[in-house]
């Protein structure tokens, strides 16, 4: 028999998958930009918000970034490697619209918002939030604040990139990835398994994103070795881009609308901010490197690693650029963060 935490817990997570589920369904039905994933974040998010317990065990959270970076795995082909010649310089530009964010959104969060400089840096910081909050309880920051706009960041980019897409392609998006192959079942399994032995290696090693990135090395060599073909079927895919928007809805639990709003406008200006810097970068690299725009925005768009390059199998986009540029995102921080960290320490 389970134990009342235990079973308050399973009851929270049937109600996040419901309510995901139905908000995967109305967004279809309503024919959003990536449906399977802005209609769970937005259910889950508006649910949170009028005092329901949202939450999803990282047992669940790992299987679904398993699947979807088996998904992602199929989209590794010659030609999307082509570019990796292309990507240096890409990956510098990056960089720079990193830095231009994380000064200027500090600097954006003192005056707008009324921060000290060190919340400020924090709640400015384009991803990496587990690393953020560690260095923001250090460093006796403004936690709630800086946890509420990194959160908003998140949804609101998952939310806005989709779209904007329609307005950067010709062509109408897909539901789910199209592909004229669907893996089989028994592959599928292999590489799932193999995934999840991958994913404990590289979570020892500390990398982002473990699961997922393992589960996408998995399958990117299953299909570069033609020991398989195709995406994950429909059956799989469907029910792991809904929880994986369910799971960014469920960083509002305990959010209260109050909360909500008095943070409302400093993570809107940041926000905001962000994505016209990551716009521009997207802008240069799409003109310099004759790459689709809607594939730069993605992967220049500081949202959540995971959603990030969930959302660019999604919009069809090419996902191992996209996932290069989320993880030096990433390694990039992990250095520029604590030199500006120190900086502002020996300041004050």
């Amino acid at each position: 028999m389970l134990n009342p935490v235990a079973l308050s817990t399973l009851v929270a997570t049937a109600r996040t998958l419901a309510v995901g589920g139905v908000g995967a369904a109305l967004a279809v039905w309503l024919s959003l930009p990536a449906p399977f994933l802005t209609g769970p974040a937005l259910a889950v998010t508006l649910a949170a918000l009028a005092g329901l317990r949202m939450t999803m065990p990282a047992r669940m959270r790992d299987a679904v970034f398993l699947v979807i970076g088996a998904n992602m795995g199929a989209s590794v082909t010659p030609e999307a490697l082509a570019t990796a010649a292309q990507w240096p310089g890409s990956l510098a530009l990056l960089a720079l619209s990193i830095t231009v964010i994380l000064l200027g959104g500090a600097k954006v969060m003192q005056r707008a918002a009324g921060m000290d400089p060190m919340s400020a840096l924090l709640t400015a910081t384009p991803g990496h939030l587990s690393f953020v909050l560690s260095l923001t309880t250090d460093h006796r920051a403004d936690l709630p604040r800086v946890t509420l706009i990194q959160s908003f960041r998140v949804l609101a980019l998952t939310l806005m990139v989709p779209a904007l897409a329609p307005l950067l392609t010709d062509r109408a998006l897909p539901t789910l990835p199209a592909s004229p192959h669907v893996m089989p079942v028994p592959a599928l399994a292999v590489v799932l398994v193999a995934g999840l032995a991958v994913a404990v290696l590289f979570k020892r090693l500390r990398v982002p994103a473990a699961t997922l990135l393992a589960g996408m090395a998995v399958s990117a060599l299953a299909h570069a070795l033609s020991l398989t073909e195709g995406r994950a079927p429909t059956w799989a895919a469907a029910p792991a881009f809904t929880a994986m928007g369910a799971l960014i809805g469920t960083r509002f639990s305990g959010v209260t609308p109050r909360m909500l709003l008095q943070s409302i406008t400093a993570a809107g200006l940041l926000t905001g901010f962000a994505l016209l810097v990551s716009f521009l970068g997207a802008l240069v690299v799409a003109w310099w490197f004759d790459l689709p725009l809607v594939t730069a925005l993605i992967a220049f768009a500081p949202g959540g690693i995971e959603s990030m390059i969930a959302m660019a199998v999604l919009l069809e986009a090419n996902p191992t650029f996209v996932a290069a540029h989320h993880v030096w995102r990433l390694v990039f921080l992990t250095v520029l963060l604590p030199w500006a960290v120190t900086r502002i320490t020996r300041a004050t």
